[in-house]
C-alpha cells in the first residue's frame, strides 16, 4: 500500500530452533547453509591471517604483498610465521587495554544528547546517548597536551604497532566470543534473537540485534564508534610523526590522507545520531562480523594509507594535490548533502522543499513483530532521485581520493594503499544488494513502486 506525494530465554542446553519473523530479511538470516557457514568459519579463520601479512608486507617486504607470497611459498608458512610474524608484547596489550577502558569511561560518563535507532523487528525503539564527538574532541586535545608537555612520544602508536595488532585480534576475537556467549545466557530483547544452528554462523553473525549492559551500555554504538573510530585519526597522526622522525619531513601526501580521513571521522561523530538509523546498528546481528571488524579491521586496513606513506614516502605534484583535495571534500559535501536530505524528508515527513521544489516520496508500510504498522519514507527527489544508494557513491568518490594520495608516485604503484578503497567498493556494493533484497521483502509492491521512480542503484545510468 502506499501513496505518491509532491511535498523467554533460549535454552543453556540446546541451540534454539530458528524463529520465523514477520521481516524475514530483517536483520540476518534465520538459517545458514553449509555452504555459508562454511565461508564464515573461513572469515573468522583467514580474515585476521591475511591482516598480518599486510603488516609483514609493510615492515619487511616495502609494502609489495606479491613479495611477501612469494617469502611463504620460499620459506613455507611456519618458517615464514617464525621469521616475520608480529609479537605479543605486554606493554602493547596493556595500553590497548587502557585505551579501551578509557572509551568506556568517555561513553558512560561525557554529556550527550540522547538519540534514537529505528524500531527493531520486535518493536522496540531503543534510546543511545549521543556523545562520540565529545569523546573525540577530549582524546585529541589530551594526545595533543601530552605530546605538546613532552610526556608522550606522539609516534607512540606507529613504533607499537605490531605488538598492537596482536592486541586488536585478541580482543576482536574474545568480543566476538563474548557476544555469542551472552546471546544465549544473558540476552538483551529475546524477541529479537535469530539462531541458526550453526554454532559457526551465529558467531560470525551474531544472535542478538542490539545487545547491551544495563539501559545505556550498548555493545555495537561503543564498539562500532569508539575505540576504533576514534583510534583511526590518532593513528593517522601518529604515522605521521614517525614518517618525520624517520625521514626528517612530512609528505604533502601525508597531509592529504590526514585531512580527507579527518573529515571523514569527524563527521561521523558529528552526525552520530544520524548513525543510529544506518544498517550496522539497525540490522546487523552483532558478532564477529561487526565485533572483530570494528576492533581490527577498521584501525589495521583503513590506516593503510598513513602505514605506507610513514615507511615509503612519496609526494604529489601540486596539481594532482589540488585534484584530490579538491574531489575528496566535494565528495564529503555532496556525501552530507545526500544524508541531510534523507534526515530532512522523515523529520518532516516528506513535507520539506529538496533541491528548491517540493520533495517528492513514497509512503511505505510495513509491520513489525509485534503486530503494529509502521510507515518509512523513500525519498525519490534530490540526490535519492539519481541513485536509490547515493550516499555509498559520495562514500565511495572520498575512499578512492585517499587511497590514491598514498597510491600514486613513491616506488612504483603497488595495490597495498589501495585496499581500502577496495575493500569499500566490495562491502557497499554488497551492501546495496543486501538493502534491495532486505527493503523488498519489507515493504513490498511499495519497494517495486520505488524502483521504478529511481531506477539505479549506485551509479547513474551504468548500476
Amino acid at each position: 500500500m502506499s501513496t505518491v506525494h509532491h511535498r523467554k530465554p533460549p535454552s543453556k542446553s540446546s541451540l534454539p530452533a530458528p524463529k520465523a519473523h514477520v521481516n524475514p530479511s530483517w536483520g540476518r538470516f534465520n538459517v545458514g547453509t553449509w555452504s555459508v557457514t562454511l565461508g564464515c568459519g573461513a572469515i573468522v579463520a583467514f580474515c585476521p591471517i591475511l591482516v598480518i601479512i599486510y603488516v609483514i608486507a609493510l615492515f619487511h617486504f616495502s609494502g609489495s604483498l606479491i613479495s611477501t607470497l612469494s617469502a611463504i611459498v620460499s620459506h613455507g608458512p611456519l618458517e615464514f610465521t617464525l621469521l616475520y610474524a608480529p609479537r605479543f608484547s605486554a606493554p602493547a596489550l596493556a595500553g590497548y587495554a587502557a585505551w579501551v577502558l578509557f572509551q568506556v569511561f568517555l561513553y558512560a560518563f561525557l554529556p550527550g544528547q540522547i538519540g534514537y535507532g529505528q524500531r527493531t523487528p520486535a518493536g522496540h525503539l531503543l534510546p543511545y546517548r549521543v556523545n562520540g564527538l565529545a569523546a573525540w574532541a577530549t582524546t585529541h586535545i589530551l594526545y595533543g597536551g601530552a605530546v605538546y608537555m613532552g610526556v608522550l612520544d606522539p609516534a607512540i602508536i606507529a613504533k607499537n604497532w605490531q605488538g598492537l595488532v596482536v592486541a586488536f585480534n585478541v580482543y576482536g576475537y574474545l568480543l566476538a566470543a563474548v557476544a555469542y556467549v551472552k546471546a544465549h545466557v544473558a540476552p538483551t530483547h529475546q524477541d529479537d534473537l535469530k539462531f541458526s544452528g550453526s554454532i559457526v554462523y551465529d558467531y560470525y553473525m551474531g544472535i542478538e540485534l542490539n545487545p547491551r549492559i544495563g539501559d545505556w551500555f550498548d555493545f555495537k554504538l561503543f564498539h562500532n564508534g569508539r575505540p576504533g573510530i576514534v583510534a583511526w585519526t590518532l593513528i593517522n597522526l601518529s604515522f605521521m610523526a614517525y614518517q618525520k622522525e624517520l625521514h626528517g619531513y612530512i609528505t604533502n601526501s601525508m597531509i592529504v590522507v590526514n585531512i580527507l580521513h579527518g573529515f571523514y571521522v569527524v563527521d561521523f561523530f558529528f552526525n552520530e545520531d544520524w548513525y543510529l538509523r544506518t544498517i550496522d546498528i539497525c540490522h546487523d546481528h552483532y558478532g564477529f562480523y561487526l565485533a572483530w571488524g570494528s576492533m581490527v579491521w577498521l584501525p589495521t586496513m583503513y590506516t593503510l594509507q598513513s602505514q605506507y606513506l610513514a615507511l615509503y614516502p612519496s609526494s604529489l605534484s601540486t596539481l594532482t594535490t589540488s585534484i584530490l583535495l579538491f574531489t575528496g571534500i566535494a565528495s564529503y559535501i555532496v556525501f552530507r548533502s545526500i544524508n541531510h536530505q534523507k534526515d530532512l524528508s522523515r523529520r518532516t515527513s516528506g513535507n520539506c522543499v529538496i533541491w528548491g521544489k517540493p520533495a517528492e516520496f513514497i509512503t511505505a508500510r510495513y509491520t513489525t513483530e509485534d503486530g503494529k504498522e509502521h510507515q518509512s519514507i523513500l525519498l525519490c527527489s534530490g540526490w535519492w532521485g539519481v541513485v536509490r544508494h547515493a550516499n555509498y557513491t559520495a562514500d565511495l568518490v572520498l575512499s578512492y581520493c585517499g587511497c590514491a594520495a598514498a597510491g600514486w608516485g613513491g616506488k612504483g604503484w603497488t595495490i597495498l594503499p589501495w585496499t581500502y578503497a577496495i575493500f569499500m567498493t566490495v562491502l557497499l556494493v554488497q551492501r546495496c544488494v543486501r538493502d534491495e533484497d532486505r527493503c523488498g521483502k519489507k515493504y513490498g509492491k511499495t519497494w517495486e513502486e520505488y524502483c521504478g521512480r529511481v531506477r539505479y542503484r549506485l551509479l547513474p545510468g551504468v548500476w
